[in-house]
This record gives C-alpha cells, sequence and structure tokens, in this order.
C-alpha cells in the first residue's frame, strides 16, 4: 500500500470509532483504474456479524438522489421535460397549485424549492422558490413520481435496464427484503444494527443499496461522460448537464450549489459539504448513513466512502468533517 493513503485511511477509521460505526470501506480510482480498496470492520454491531468484504452492500440513504438526478437530465435531454425551468405544476397533478406557484424544476433539483411536508402528508411552504437552500425529501419524492410518469416505470428501473445492466452491476438496486450481503444500519450503537428497507423498489424510498466498488464505478461512468469500455453507455450532454451547477443566485452566497441534486463546487462555501480546496467543477454526493461520492475532474479522480451509522459524525459541527474528507483527498492527489 502507498504511504500516501495511509493519512486518508487513518482518516476513516478514525471518523468510524468516533461515530460508532461497525464498518468502514474506501475505493480510489485514478485514471480509470482502481488503485486502492480498502474494508473494514464488520456488517453490524451484533457479535454474529459477516464481515466487510468487496460485496457488501450499503444503504446510501440520500446519495441516491444522484441516480435520480441522471434520470432527470434524460427526460430532459429527450424532450420529455421541456425546459428546467417550467413549472412543476406543468408536469404534476396537485391540490396544492397555489403552494406550487413560482416553483420550477430547477428548484426542485437543487434544493432551493422552499417546499415541506408534515407528518400526516400536508404540504406547506418554508421560503419562496428560489430564494434560499434546504434539503428535504418533497422534491425526490415528486421528481420520482414524475419521472415514473414519464417514462411508465420507475427510474431505477430505467436505469437497470439502460445503465446497470450494461455494465454489470450486481450490487446496486433498491431492496425490500434482506440477505447476507445487505449491511444494517447503526441507529443506536447499543441496539443491533437494523436493515433500512423499503416496501417498495420505485425509488421513492431509501433503500437503495450499494457496494463501494459500484459506488465508485457509478461516479467513474460521469466523470467520463457517459464513455466506458470504448462505448458511449450515456450520452454526454445527459452527464453533462446532471454534474452542472443548476442553483439560482442565491442573496446568501454561502449556500450549497448544486447540479441535479449533486453538489457541485463553485466558489467554496460554509454551509456547502465540499471542502475548500477542492477545484471548481468536483462534485459529491452524500448522504445521512456515511456514504460520500467524490469526483474531481481536474484529477482525473473519484473517491467512494462508506459507513453503516445512522447521522454523520460531529452534530451540529458535521459539515466541518464531510469538509475535511474531501480537503485530505486533495492534499493527497494536488
Amino acid at each position: 500500500m502507498q504511504n500516501k493513503f495511509l493519512k486518508l485511511i487513518s482518516y476513516v477509521e478514525d471518523i468510524k470509532e468516533r461515530n460508532n460505526s461497525s464498518a468502514s470501506s474506501l475505493v480510489i480510482i485514478k485514471d480509470n483504474n482502481i488503485i486502492l480498496e480498502h474494508y473494514s470492520g464488520y456488517h453490524s454491531n451484533s457479535l454474529d456479524s459477516l464481515p466487510i468484504t468487496p460485496i457488501s452492500q450499503f444503504n446510501i440513504a440520500s446519495a441516491r438522489k444522484s441516480y435520480l438526478g441522471l434520470a432527470i437530465s434524460y427526460a430532459l435531454y429527450e424532450g420529455k421535460i421541456r425546459d428546467i425551468d417550467d413549472l412543476a405544476i406543468d408536469y404534476l397533478e396537485t391540490p396544492y397549485k397555489k403552494i406550487f406557484a413560482g416553483t420550477t424544476i430547477r428548484h426542485l433539483v437543487t434544493h432551493s424549492h422552499g417546499l415541506n411536508q408534515k407528518e400526516d402528508g400536508t404540504i406547506y411552504r418554508e421560503f419562496n422558490p428560489g430564494e434560499s437552500w434546504v434539503n428535504r425529501g418533497i422534491n425526490v419524492l415528486m421528481m420520482s413520481q414524475l419521472i415514473n410518469e414519464l417514462y411508465g416505470k420507475s427510474y431505477p428501473l430505467l436505469l437497470k435496464d439502460r445503465i446497470f445492466s450494461q455494465l454489470g452491476f450486481k450490487e446496486t438496486f433498491w431492496h425490500i427484503k434482506p440477505n447476507e450481503n445487505l449491511v444494517p444500519v447503526i441507529e443506536n450503537p447499543e441496539v443491533k444494527a437494523n436493515f433500512k428497507l423499503g416496501k417498495s423498489i420505485d425509488g421513492t424510498e431509501p433503500n437503495l443499496h450499494t457496494s463501494t466498488r459500484e459506488f465508485a464505478l457509478w461516479g467513474n461512468l460521469h466523470l467520463n461522460n457517459g464513455f466506458v469500455n470504448g462505448k458511449q453507455l450515456v450520452p454526454k450532454e445527459v452527464i453533462q448537464m446532471a454534474t452542472t451547477l443548476h442553483s439560482p443566485n442565491y442573496k446568501d452566497n454561502q449556500l450549497p450549489k448544486n447540479g441535479f441534486f449533486w453538489y457541485v463546487q463553485d466558489k467554496p462555501s460554509l454551509k456547502s459539504e465540499i471542502g475548500e480546496r477542492v477545484p471548481k467543477g468536483s462534485y459529491q454526493i452524500l448522504g445521512i448513513t456515511g456514504p460520500t461520492l467524490l469526483v474531481i475532474p481536474e484529477y482525473n479522480l473519484v473517491v467512494s466512502k462508506m459507513y453503516n451509522k445512522m447521522y454523520n459524525y460531529g452534530g451540529d459541527n458535521y459539515l466541518h468533517y464531510l469538509r475535511e474528507f474531501s480537503n485530505l483527498v486533495v492534499d493527497i492527489f494536488k
């Protein structure tokens, strides 16, 4: 193992221990070659748990939005959505037309929509569309349902047909039943970890599981603008649309910036999940269970890491630790 990776591995392992995760893994792809694979710990915090291996499949929570983002990009490229600035109510039937007023597809994919939903399903507005940024689940639900309506199938099935099967992915999909390769999630270190499984595979629930390697290969597909194994598997324009900055101009210049759900590095900002030393044009996706997928085109580099603990380490200061990881990657490869 090259000594330059030891600091990054030590950081990943340190956070695993601090956050009471039972598992961690790290995969690095440089110039289209896997140059590092690191697997540590066990599937669960129970004594009879299996060790983490290359085919261990983690629940990646909100990182699934990068997959939805590509489906949305396809819909725009193929004209099923006419324009990113079209109003959401032009496509979605809703009794909340007054609340949805002024909300565009752009707002929904960049977390600038201002909508939220109560436990009873009631939708309400937190701020006017485009004025601010907040990560809520309602936009994911809306866009998932829209893709289903536009294509007559869910975005997981759309991606399975167009991409996963073509890439030979066997460890990436939405799960409703447990199996020995799935890694359960620790919510309370004093309680045995539970599988985070949904009731549906339609993409509306956070039950996407993938291996660290296939997560990295998903990032590498984007890095190469859809060109894989001598074939343009995904149109270049589709990839670029998904990973290009689309956020509206905020008054608060410290808010995160997004492509189609991906966090995109523009000018470094204090409220962003991407470190200030990461080059402009890089992009990243992450989830509450600890997955991070970082793509740095300037370095021809993809880094994926996994944990299995609900809530990222650091409490109110969690953004510092998320940025610190990407900054450390940059320090190694710059």
